[in-house]
């Protein structure tokens, strides 16, 4: 992308890696170096992603079952991109999102045991061409994410093997795309994170402009 374009920069990762601490950090240090920057969530970040966040993390009775949950998800994201991401790419904006795509595939299609073709196939449709600069998956052992984690949705409830199942997801997504992801040890400590992550979204806007 060029500069005039804007550029989207996916923050993933398992439960309580500390994605939104680390994206408020990137937002403003991205701020001082003079960029305007959009910080946005999935699900969640447009009206309607706030009730199908609620749809998919807090329902009361019987939850979604895994097929209408990820295509819950990716009605969020069609909303999202078209109300959100795409206006703000277009008016020259780093756009920084709590969740994008990998996560859809990594708790979805590896987590939940969709048919992953089919999960990428749809998560295709659903982004209408639209694909993250730079993905940035935070990344701790399950159990330490699970104790750092302040949620108490049907997520943070699973059991081990469905986390550590999401975790493998997104390592291999790392792996087959390494020109544009970048796994991050989120066990250090939280500066040395936050340093991490702005030399390489810094390097990868740069190298776009």
């Amino acid at each position: 992308m060029s500069e005039a374009r804007g550029h989207l920069i996916a923050f993933e990762g398992t439960e309580g890696t500390g994605k939104s601490t680390q994206i408020r950090l990137a937002a403003a240090a991205l701020r001082r170096l003079g960029r305007t920057v959009c910080e946005t969530r999935e699900p969640g970040g447009t009206s309607l992603g706030v009730e199908i966040r609620r749809l998919v993390m807090h329902v009361e009775g019987d939850p979604p079952t895994p097929s209408t949950e990820l295509l819950l998800y990716l009605a969020d994201r069609t909303q999202h991109l078209d109300q959100i991401i795409r206006p703000a790419l277009a008016a020259g904006t780093v756009v920084l999102t709590d969740r994008f795509s990998a996560s859809t595939i990594a708790y979805q299609g590896y987590g939940r045991g969709l048919d992953l073709a089919m999960v990428i196939q749809l998560d295709t449709l659903a982004r209408g061409g639209v694909t993250p600069d730079l993905t940035l998956v935070l990344d701790c052992p399950v159990e330490v994410g699970l104790r750092r984690a302040l949620g108490d949705d049907r997520f943070h409830r699973a059991d081990l093997a469905f986390h550590e199942r999401v975790r493998r997801g997104f390592h291999e997504l790392a792996t087959q795309h390494a020109d544009r992801f970048r796994i991050i040890d989120a066990t250090r400590p939280i500066d040395a994170v936050a340093a991490d992550i702005l030399a390489a979204v810094t390097a990868r806007i740069d190298h776009a402009s």
